[in-house]
């Protein structure tokens, strides 16, 4: 058993100096680090507990008419947030599709933010084989089982896929995570928080060595009238998604004055599908305009042999999806 030192944080300028020890992380709700620990993926020799930092566990209004969500605001807490439920439905519907009612209520804001991925071989050990575990192995996923894998961004490195739900509504809503580090705090621009594999899968953010995430800022909401979450997984509760769309819309009526469109299961970050955006943005939202959008989305997928079938999956959902934040029934293409 590997020897481990327990440290609690008082305030984020203890956290950020305690956590500069040699093998010490953070630990928030844990519900992924310990995993990881017990799997021997992770082999932290210090655990620094922020759960005891003031001032990170609630949710305020922004002087610009956004909200701050604290890095400690429980999943389950946040998702029933009357600001969050009545502001910004889709983020609140993102955090309800995630994981179990019991590892909600403690999975915070900030731990969502750096889960790893749920690949199988990153997860076990047992395969020699993971560019994300260990920098220059190879990658299993590659020839092996990979029906949950990527189909966009990926790299000959690696092509696993970000897990959160809660990341793909922040990607579609523009979010920003505030940080404080050793270098004092700064601001992330959502689209620039997480990261491609490129030729290093072994880092997933970019955050700075030592930075601990205190807040997620949410600008003004535009799109509390017209959003959905759609996740598509193998069963009801407590999986992860095949594919998932975050839809929300700025509408004027037929028209769309402004589309944000953002995919989960698909790439190692959450994605944002720029171009299905342009395409409908000051347009009528006609069927035929959105499927041809959503086919634009998945024009650069490079599936593997076992997940082909994610392509059109995404591209139906995105039509699902979309009709559904505007209101309408919103079938399957």
């Amino acid at each position: 058993m590997d020897a481990i030192t327990y440290e609690r944080a008082a305030d984020v300028a203890g956290a950020v100096r305690a956590v500069q020890q040699p093998g010490a992380v953070f630990i928030g709700g844990g519900t992924n680090l310990l995993d990881l620990m017990k799997g021997g993926v992770e082999r932290p020799v210090r655990l620094i507990d922020i759960t005891h930092i003031g001032g990170l566990d609630g949710v305020t209004t922004l002087p610009d008419g956004g909200i701050r969500i604290g890095a400690l605001v429980r999943n389950s807490d946040a998702a029933n947030h009357a600001l969050v439920r009545e502001q910004y439905p889709l983020l609140s519907q993102a955090f309800l599709s995630g994981a179990s009612s019991q590892l909600r209520n403690m999975a915070t804001v900030g731990g969502n933010l750096l889960q790893r991925t749920r690949c199988a071989y990153f997860y076990d050990t047992a395969f020699s084989q993971c560019n994300k575990r260990v920098l220059g192995s190879g990658c299993a996923a590659l020839e092996g089982h990979n029906r949950m894998h990527a189909i966009l961004g990926a790299s000959p490195q690696c092509v696993a896929v970000n897990p959160s739900d809660m990341s793909v509504a922040l990607a579609a809503l523009d979010a920003v995570v505030r940080v404080n580090g050793p270098a004092g705090e700064r601001s992330i621009p959502f689209a620039e928080f997480h990261r491609l594999p490129g030729d290093r899968p072994d880092v997933d953010t970019t955050l700075r060595p030592g930075e601990l995430i205190t807040a997620v800022d949410l600008p003004p909401p535009l799109f509390s009238a017209h959003s959905h979450y759609l996740k598509v997984r193998d069963r009801a509760s407590y999986a992860f998604a095949l594919v998932s769309v975050a839809a929300a819309l700025q509408m004027d009526g037929e028209r769309v004055q402004t589309a944000r469109i953002a995919l989960g299961g698909v790439a190692h970050k959450p994605w944002r599908a720029s171009a299905a955006e342009q395409m409908l943005n000051g347009q009528p939202l006609t069927q035929a305009a959105l499927t041809n959008a959503a086919a634009a989305a998945l024009r650069d997928a490079r599936p593997l042999a076992d997940n082909r079938f994610k392509v059109q999956l995404a591209q139906r959902a995105i039509v699902r999806a979309v009709n559904q934040a505007a209101g309408r029934a919103g079938g399957v293409a």
